[in-house]
């Protein structure tokens, strides 16, 4: 099972629903030069949505946001991994956290049709730190 794990910041991005939405915020923060590592997007109530998006780079976002008057909640942490998709691997990842005592409060991944998938763990702060060394971060 080969995969790799790094620590990545999350921010949250909510905003009143309007056609074209999900262009506007993802092509403003690539005007500005924003790389993401991933994004999701949820409905937020009614007429509202929440992406949650984890920016190569922390600082940048920060900027970019301020400069686009774009309100971010965060910075958030969470883990990354990328890794090879074969049945299994996302257990045995939770296997390690469990066996660490480290509650997994939510994830997100998609395997992407050519033998890897990536995968974001969210862990309580608390257990951040543990979480990262029992994944050898």
């Amino acid at each position: 099972m080969a995969y790799t794990v790094r620590r990545i910041d999350y921010f949250y991005i909510t905003v009143t629903e309007t056609a074209g939405l999900g262009y506007e915020v993802l092509s403003g923060l690539a005007e500005q030069s924003v790389n993401l590592a991933a994004v999701t997007a949820v409905p937020a109530g009614p007429a509202r949505t929440q992406f949650t998006v984890f920016p190569e780079d922390t600082g940048k976002m920060k900027s970019a946001a301020q400069r686009a008057n774009i309100p971010l909640e965060g910075p958030h942490p969470a883990l990354l991994v990328r890794g090879d998709d074969e049945i299994g691997a996302l257990a045995r990842i939770h296997e390690k956290l469990l066996d660490a005592n480290v509650h997994v409060f939510a994830s997100t991944g998609v395997a992407d049709g050519k033998g890897g998938y990536g995968y974001i763990i969210y862990v309580p702060p608390e257990e951040y730190e543990r979480a990262a060394e029992t994944l050898d971060v």
